[in-house]
């Protein structure tokens, strides 16, 4: 027998107040007039509805991000670029999001992994009279936006956790417009603010932690261009317990003379899903036509990625840990947790990746049937380029990819003959993530000399512009991760 399903629910009413109501329109005819609604028109025309049951927090990122006219730099479909809640999924795989949801640590760094900077407050970090200083400040603006996660009981609605963004404020009443994202089950709805709030300060049963509301905006740049975490696989937070928490105790307990005595304590008992947590960006387009030539923005893209990756080469942090990884004296299991940099290979696995993002549909799982080509692209006047092409055979089906290789130039040892430089490297990577550990992982150091070296070494005012905007990223991204960690 077939279940008919819900059309709707109604809504509960007290305590919510209808949008399309008379009394929801004169709410908004009021606070139009006293200016609180400015947010309102540009979050209106991209609000959609979440296209899966728990996809809210990722339909709720969606309509914000479109609001604030961030591009995504990826396609959507066609040859357009936006934001929908389907294409969210590098800090959680969208299986999983569709089962589980999505804690407020992850929505925090998707919005930061794509370009807005976020200002993130859970309740036991706030006060209702700072949320409502914000909620003004947002609704009288075009250019932040406020997300909020709550649970729906205290507004006597069915479910549990949920995200939306707030459209706007009434002063006089002290309400607040939720744009819910849920369409298919509630419309528009204003509340009162401190009944918001109480909603908000509630625990998430997944994290142990209260819930509550950030802020966004758009970043003056753009967001992680050579680096990101990933937290897709399910050690993330081993991970990030492990560099946080673990580490500072085992340079409390050893004493440590020198930066690779450091190196040898920090990576003494890796986690297995270390190599998992932090990854280089490449870049992925279709084939067209055979044609791998780049174009204008293509190539202002790949300049910066290698600026970036030729000042993390220049720091004096890669040059130790280069000669520690020399030395031979590498802890027990180390090696065996990181690919060798052999291109062909991470082109195979890019290019999978790529195809299936493209083309909508899962990719082989056998990445030998992933073929991939180097062509080394070097015009009159140009810095020379490399693209890996690759085709990808998915049920008899081929895909062509092209994967932009950012190069640095650097010593002809462990190179490939067909080019004179090296992409992103495990020596990269390492340095990378020691740049972006929190500073306080140091401080437990008991040479006072090592100490003040080491701080020299990771300290982001030593670093040039662009390596430090993206150290400070990665710092950002870790945060939000670790907020997610129930003490």
């Amino acid at each position: 027998m077939a279940v008919a399903g819900f059309y709707r629910r109604v809504l509960p009413s007290p305590p919510a107040v209808d949008f399309a109501s008379s009394d929801g329109k004169r709410l908004f005819t009021e606070a139009l007039g006293d200016g609180t609604m400015e947010g309102f028109f540009k979050l209106i025309s991209y609000y959609q509805t979440q296209s899966e049951p728990a996809y809210c927090g990722l339909a709720t990122l969606a309509v914000v991000l479109n609001a604030l006219s961030i591009d995504p730099g990826r396609k959507w479909k066609g040859p357009w670029r936006w934001f929908d809640d389907t294409m969210l999924d590098c800090c959680e795989p969208l299986a999983k999001i569709k089962t589980d949801g999505i804690t407020f640590g992850k929505v925090a760094c998707l919005a930061r992994c794509n370009g807005a900077k976020v200002l993130a407050f859970r309740t036991n970090e706030s006060t209702v009279d700072d949320f409502r200083k914000h909620v003004i400040s947002c609704s009288s603006s075009e250019d932040y936006h406020v997300i909020t996660s709550y649970h729906r009981g205290v507004f006597k609605q069915t479910g549990t956790g949920h995200f939306s963004p707030i459209g706007g404020y009434h002063a006089g009443k002290d309400m607040v417009l939720i744009l819910d994202v849920a369409r298919f089950k509630y419309p528009p709805h204003w509340v009162p603010l401190t009944l918001l709030w109480d909603a908000m300060n509630t625990i998430d049963g997944a994290t142990g932690l209260p819930r509550g509301y950030m802020i966004l905006s758009k970043l003056t740049r753009g967001p992680s261009i050579l680096y990101t975490l990933s937290c897709q696989h399910d050690g993330w937070n081993n991970v990030i317990k492990y560099l946080t928490e673990e580490v500072p105790l085992l340079l409390k307990t050893e004493n440590v003379k020198s930066v690779e005595e450091l190196l040898s304590v920090v990576f003494k008992f890796p986690p297995q899903n270390l190599k998992n947590f932090i990854k280089w960006v490449a870049e992925v387009r279709e084939q067209e036509d055979g044609n791998v030539k780049l174009n204008a923005e293509e190539k202002g893209r790949l300049a910066v990625k290698e600026e970036i990756l030729e000042q993390l080469r220049a720091t004096e942090l890669f040059k130790h840990i280069k000669q520690w990884l020399a030395s031979g004296t590498l802890c027990e299991g180390f090696e065996s947790l990181f690919d060798r940099d052999e291109l062909y290979g991470i082109a195979a696995t890019v290019c999978c990746q790529g195809a299936e993002t493209l083309a909508a549909k899962p990719c082989s799982a056998d990445r030998r049937l992933c073929k991939t080509d180097i062509h080394r692209l070097n015009a009159e006047n140009e810095k020379p380029a490399v693209v890996m092409s690759g085709t990808v055979v998915t049920n008899a089906i081929k895909e062509g990819v092209d994967m932009l290789v950012p190069l640095c130039k650097t010593e002809p040892s462990h190179i490939s003959d067909e080019c004179c430089c090296q992409w992103p490297s495990v020596i990269d990577v390492l340095t990378i993530l020691l740049l972006s550990l929190p500073q306080h992982i140091w401080f437990n150091l008991k040479d006072e000399k090592l100490l003040a070296n080491i701080n020299r070494l990771v300290g982001e005012n030593y670093l040039p512009a662009l390596l430090q905007d993206e150290v400070l990223h990665l710092r950002e991204q870790m945060h939000f991760l670790m907020t997610d960690l129930s003490s």
